[in-house]
């Protein structure tokens, strides 16, 4: 088992009996209830015994209300904003058995992929074109995928201009690497690293992996330890939801973020919180062991943000329109839009989509249409990639955000970067409604300095 230094002591990064101590917890009655949900309106997150007790509610009547006190937490630290980026599959070759995952080594029905240096042109262009300023790079775990193909891959996708456009910030989700190729990615100006342990449940881990280099769980569980001490400031994490007992996997998150913060003075970054789809050639994901109802999704995802309530949580187009709107309100901060899950998917037809992608997709719109569906929601769509250029990662990103000092950059910064979108690629319809939403927000803002820079970032367009 992968150990920490806490105290000169030894300890284990996730303890397993721990959780599993909390999980048979019994649920709160009302006045613990209020004093929990008090408690997290204060902004200052809650203790994993706490989250545990929230996770064991039932009541439709309390679980409302820690979705109300979510929603709250959400609003007061991320105002109205919501980050939108794009994933971009460079390749799906891969050594690793993997019973859930479309890109399984035993697949022989799926088309293999590697983009090449013209390939991941093309896929770029077509992201810009479409308004993206922000990609997820992610590739299958093989050698041919190392530190070397990423570095050019940065560099190839940085590189591309599309009539003034190009991407900001490349955010990178990949196999599990050494200390000394993460100092090597650093300088390739990668944002967070991502990567998911999948499963917490080590028992259930070796049933689903059967083979390939993901098979070392370990290895795997210290990835962000190795991540951070090669200079990445932020990474992220998350679980494949369906894979395992959800209330232990979010417990086990939880566990693990505090263990990050313990040792390297910040926790993660960011959180992923998947649900395990139907994939082709993939029987688990056929066949979901653990399934995770929608009450049940939206439980976890609300206790998640008034736990680590200054951690982004990231969802995916696996969800539906409705399932997005309902947890953009109860705690997500990020969020894919108009994602293709193939190589080559953004430059060639999606008709193929299902049969080469790594997993299935719920959502569909496009990029257009998500933004034009947000600001309906009173929600604003932002391209943001200031904290990244400005250096505010990590432990200093935190500095800010826990007084509450980040909102007077995000708001202003997100919404410039919204009308840039308006400008370069919304309707005349989208345009207008995005405007008036912009024109409210900076009503609304009380503070005269923050005022004056969305002014001068909107009309500086």
């Amino acid at each position: 088992m992968a150990t920490r230094m806490v105290k000169g002591a030894d300890a284990p990064i996730i303890d397993h009996e721990v959780i599993y101590q909390l999980i048979s917890a019994a649920a709160p009655v009302e006045g613990r209830l209020d004093e929990i949900l008090a408690k997290a309106r204060e902004l200052k997150g809650l203790s994993n015994a706490e989250a545990a007790e929230l996770l064991s509610i039932e009541n439709p009547d309390s679980v409302e209300s820690i979705l109300q006190t979510a929603a709250y937490v959400k609003m007061e630290i991320y105002g109205r904003r919501m980050v939108l980026f794009a994933p971009l599959y460079a390749g799906n070759r891969c050594a690793n058995e993997c019973l859930y995952c479309g890109f399984r080594s035993g697949n022989k029905d799926i088309h293999r992929v590697t983009l090449n240096k013209l390939q991941l042109e093309e896929e770029t262009r077509a992201l810009l074109k479409q308004g993206h300023k922000r990609v997820l790079l992610l590739a299958g775990e093989t050698g041919h995928y190392g530190v070397d193909f990423m570095m050019d891959a940065l560099e190839t996708i940085y590189a591309v201009d599309e009539k003034g456009a190009r991407v900001r910030r490349i955010n990178l989700e990949v196999a599990p690497m050494s200390v000394e190729d993460f100092r090597t990615l650093k300088t390739g100006g990668i944002g967070t690293y991502t990567c998911f342990q999948e499963t917490y449940d080590p028992l259930l881990y070796k049933k689903y992996h059967l083979s390939g280099p993901k098979a070392d769980y370990d290895y795997r569980l210290s990835v962000m330890d190795r991540a951070m001490e090669g200079g990445i400031d932020d990474v992220g994490m998350g679980v494949l939801f369906g894979l395992a007992p959800w209330k232990q996997e979010v417990l086990s998150l939880l566990d693990h973020s505090r263990y990050l913060d313990e040792r390297w003075g910040c926790g993660p970054h960011t959180l992923s919180v998947p649900r395990l789809e139907p994939a082709p050639g993939a029987p688990v994901a056929n066949a979901i062991p653990h399934p995770v109802s929608d009450a049940q999704f939206r439980l976890l995802v609300a206790v998640l943000r008034l736990t680590l309530p200054y951690t982004g949580i990231i969802l995916s187009t696996r969800e539906s329109k409705q399932m997005r709107d309902d947890l953009f309100r109860y705690g997500v901060s990020q969020a894919s839009a108009g994602s293709r899950t193939t190589p080559g998917g953004y430059s060639e037809e999606a008709g193929s989509e299902f049969t080469h992608s790594q997993f299935s997709l719920a959502d569909h719109r496009t990029l257009h249409e998500v933004v034009s569906d947000m600001v309906d929601g009173g929600f604003v769509p932002s391209f943001c990639t200031g904290c990244y250029r400005k250096g505010r990662t990590g432990a200093d990103f935190m500095d800010l955000a826990k007084p509450g000092l980040i909102k007077s950059y995000c708001l202003p910064n997100g919404l410039t970067s919204f009308a840039e979108y308006l400008e370069d690629y919304a309707d005349d319809g989208l345009k207008k409604k995005g405007y008036a939403l912009i024109g409210t927000l900076k009503a609304e803002t009380l503070e005269d300095s923050v005022r004056e820079r969305i002014e001068a970032g909107v009309s500086g367009i």
